[in-house]
């Protein structure tokens, strides 16, 4: 809230970003940003503080781990596929357990992946249209090489789901609003089905080309075919799934997940913090990461999540190959 106000004094009344404080040429005259003022962030300080002594529950207070996404995927997998059938609003009040139905659980899943995975906003996340994603395949001519997916390819059944990955562009980022966001690949995990974005779109795809939508268009992220959804309304659906598995959501937010991811990517797959902070700017790096960005980075962006990307110069000292080495 305080930072729409201070957007809102400094955007559209054009009184910038300075701190609010009388002007030492003209006395009895302020000048800069009131919600900048020293004392609202001393009171906006305190506030948190006292909330948290009287037990109130920090939002996104924790952050979304790598064995809560499994529970969440094996629960939601196994939820019943009845999408032509109409639940009413009598029948969700009395069983609050269907709340949703399995594309609505499915779509979920991919937000969660998705954002865990590239660090996204949920807003950032929910701007995300079929049009920003490609299905690609290994040429089977050239080496190293990949060509967009098309209906024909699938239908071959020549290829295995190693071969293929997913390019997603983003329109919007909160750094990038005006575009220029470099892509991300995901490639199929195979020992981790629960952590595998080319298994999760490939069912939402499928699921919608089975509801005669040969031409997917519109937002990926959508309550009903050809609308959009809002941050509260996944918000809602989120904590529900939680619920669903048995876990309290009170302490979770729409940023428990951009950290979880942040933090699976540094303590789980070892990624160096240059990296993360490249990948998390969106390539060309913005912040943390313009300050970070090398010439030679240690691994190509396309390569970030390809388990069969080269190896890096063995470690002097204990030999590895890996990241983390």
């Amino acid at each position: 809230m305080r930072a729409a106000i201070s957007h809102k004094f400094g955007r559209d009344y054009g009184l910038g970003t300075q701190p609010w404080m009388e002007n030492p040429v003209y006395p009895g005259k302020f000048v800069g940003n009131p919600s900048l003022w020293v004392t609202v962030s001393q009171y906006m300080i305190s506030l948190r503080r006292r909330k948290v002594h009287s037990g109130e529950t920090v939002t996104s207070a924790r952050a979304m781990d790598e064995p809560t996404l499994k529970e969440l995927w094996v629960f939601n997998c196994a939820a019943e596929r009845n999408e032509d059938v109409r639940i009413s609003r009598k029948r969700k009040a009395e069983h609050p357990e269907d709340w949703g139905g399995f594309l609505i659980r499915m779509m979920l899943y991919l937000l969660y992946l998705v954002s865990f995975l590239c660090l996204l906003r949920f807003d950032e996340a929910l701007r995300i249209t079929w049009h920003d994603v490609s299905f690609q395949v290994k040429d089977p001519l050239l080496k190293g090489h990949w060509i967009d997916a098309t209906r024909k390819i699938f239908n071959q059944g020549i290829f295995k789901g190693s071969d293929f990955r997913v390019r997603l562009m983003l329109p919007f980022r909160k750094t990038h609003q005006h575009g220029g966001i470099a892509p991300f690949h995901f490639y199929a995990d195979i020992h981790k089905p629960w952590m595998c974005p080319i298994r999760a779109f490939a069912i939402i795809w499928w699921l919608l080309a089975s509801q005669n939508n040969e031409h997917l268009d519109g937002y990926v992220f959508r309550k009903k075919v050809g609308s959009d959804g809002s941050s509260e309304s996944f918000l809602e659906c989120f904590r529900n799934n939680l619920l669903d598995i048995g876990v309290d959501p009170r302490p979770y937010g729409t940023h428990s997940i951009r950290r979880g991811g942040c933090q699976y990517l540094a303590m789980v797959l070892r990624r160096p913090f240059r990296n993360i902070c490249l990948h998390m700017e969106g390539g060309e790096g913005g912040g943390m990461g313009r300050e970070l960005r090398q010439p030679n980075p240690f691994v190509e962006r396309e390569d970030y999540f390809n388990p069969n990307r080269p190896r890096h110069d063995p470690c002097p000292t204990c030999g590895r190959t890996c990241a983390c080495a």
